[in-house]
């Protein structure tokens, strides 16, 4: 009887220690030593001068290719061969929206058909940390389809993006077991070995919003990547039947014709003397011939004076208007208006004139009023708005005096 007692008792016990060992984190270390720099890049930074970016030091590039099911990012293209002429490591991401798996899977058919053809030298990655008000259990479900249907479609490894919330208490440990992690970590990462997640290891660390690189305009996500980042196949992505062949965005290239300027292209097409510029490598903007090929991001629709594209607007000056009035419009500030149309006098625009505008105006914001409040929508996290207004969720935390950065709440004012 006693004996039949103590095997009950080991038994009890090696049951809770496997049940303990499924349920238990560990603490976050480097898969291996961190010497790659990194940056990852949108249309959020416009044109990159890849060549400066490159003798900065930087080795790798994580370059957004698409969000959604119909998304590809305005400079997608450009971004790959300018990187890979430059010689940089090349990686790709796609911003996930799925709200069930049927639309999961959608998306990893359209990131997959985006990438075809290209040659991505790291891991392809699914940033996935806007969840609207889907479950924790349904998230889960959503982020293996996505990730299970791109690893099918390109014969490529893929690993999961995500901040340090979401790492420790929305993925499950299925995910971490089967898939690697890129971590969203503002500060010293060596400071993760104090902080407990379902994921033993780390392959890259994302540790700034606010970095600078040398090539690109205003700021840019710095990163720190292990050897295991790098993809041991680095074949071309295989072609996939696209499933939505009305994207948002898209590249063409446009003849010149007799009588054509930069000026008038740049009208036609809702751009910017200064992007035509910057993507053909344009040495003089006033001389162009009848005949040249120049490549044209179309990748907006027009709305009365602005044009808007995924993440920028383009607004023709209208008679009477001041830097001031647009600026606060767009809740923006007159400085940036300037630094990004490279404007001598900011006393002096003229009607006609093309503005990019490219911070506060996603169109899915509420735009920023000029006391620089935001208005938290339904589905909302603050991890998600931090990176869509540029700053970290840490920095949105003591501006607004959070105590729980987990809990906001729809029609919340949060200072920006």
């Amino acid at each position: 009887m006693k004996k039949g007692k103590r095997l009950l008792v080991i038994f009890m016990i090696l049951a809770f220690l496997i049940f303990a060992d499924i349920n238990m984190t560990y603490a976050l270390t480097p898969s291996a030593d961190p010497r790659y720099n990194g940056i990852d890049v949108s249309n959020w930074q416009g044109y990159i001068d890849y060549r400066q970016v490159k003798e900065s030091g930087i080795e790798v590039v994580y370059i957004k290719s698409s969000q959604g099911s119909n998304i590809k990012d305005a400079y997608f293209d450009i971004n790959y061969e300018n990187a890979k002429a430059n010689g940089l490591k090349v990686g790709f991401y796609h911003f996930l929206t799925a709200t069930n798996t049927g639309e999961a899977e959608q998306e990893a058919r359209f990131f997959a058909s985006v990438i075809a053809g290209k040659q991505p030298d790291c891991k392809l990655v699914m940033d996935y940390e806007v969840f609207g008000g889907v479950s924790v259990e349904e998230s889960n479900n959503i982020a293996q389809v996505f990730l299970e249907t791109v690893k099918r479609l390109t014969n490529k490894e893929v690993i999961v993006y995500s901040n340090l919330s979401n790492a420790r208490d929305r993925f499950s440990r299925q995910i971490a077991d089967n898939y690697e992690l890129w971590i969203a970590y503002y500060g010293d990462y060596n400071n993760l070995r104090n902080i407990e997640t379902r994921w033993q290891k780390w392959i890259g660390v994302q540790y700034t919003d606010r970095g600078y690189v040398p090539g690109i305009r205003g700021n840019v996500d710095r990163d720190l990547y292990t050897e295991n980042i790098f993809l041991s196949d680095t074949s071309e992505v295989p072609n996939n039947e696209n499933p939505n062949d009305s994207m948002n965005t898209e590249t063409i290239t446009y003849t010149v014709q007799s009588g054509d300027t930069l000026s008038s292209i740049a009208s036609r097409y809702g751009t910017t003397v200064q992007e035509l510029v910057d993507i053909n490598g344009l040495s003089n903007p006033n001389l162009i011939y009848p005949g040249e090929v120049l490549r044209i991001m179309t990748n907006s629709t027009t709305h009365g004076s602005e044009t808007r594209g995924t993440g920028s607007i383009i607004y023709t000056v209208q008679r009477g208007n001041t830097l001031s009035q647009i600026a606060n419009r767009y809740g923006v500030t007159v400085s940036h208006i300037v630094e990004i149309n490279n404007i001598a006098n900011p006393n002096l625009i003229y009607p006609g004139q093309k503005l990019r505008i490219t911070e506060s105006t996603n169109t899915n914001l509420n735009p920023v009023n000029q006391n620089n409040f935001y208005t938290v929508q339904r589905g909302d996290t603050l991890s998600g708005i931090a990176r869509r207004y540029r700053v970290s969720t840490q920095y949105l935390v003591r501006l607004n005096g959070i105590s729980n950065p987990n809990l906001i709440y729809p029609g919340q004012m949060l200072k920006i």
